[in-house]
């Protein structure tokens, strides 16, 4: 539990760095415009899925497994 807890934190900080620092190089950018360069990019692809894994299987499946 505690090391997919470390994942989940550590993909969502990227998500997050990544996401600052394309609003710090564009801050006129609307947010499907952040959302589009977000997704450019494969990694960080993964970590949306990932991150989207995680909460799904310990917040809407664990109760029901």
């Amino acid at each position: 539990m505690i090391v997919s807890t470390a994942f989940f934190l550590l993909c969502a900080a990227a998500l997050v760095l990544v996401s600052w620092r394309i609003r710090v190089s564009d801050p006129e950018a609307t947010v499907t415009e952040l959302f589009d360069r977000l997704l450019d990019d494969r990694a960080v692809r993964l970590a949306v899925i990932v991150v989207w894994w995680w909460l799904g299987w310990h917040f809407l499946a664990g109760q029901t497994l």
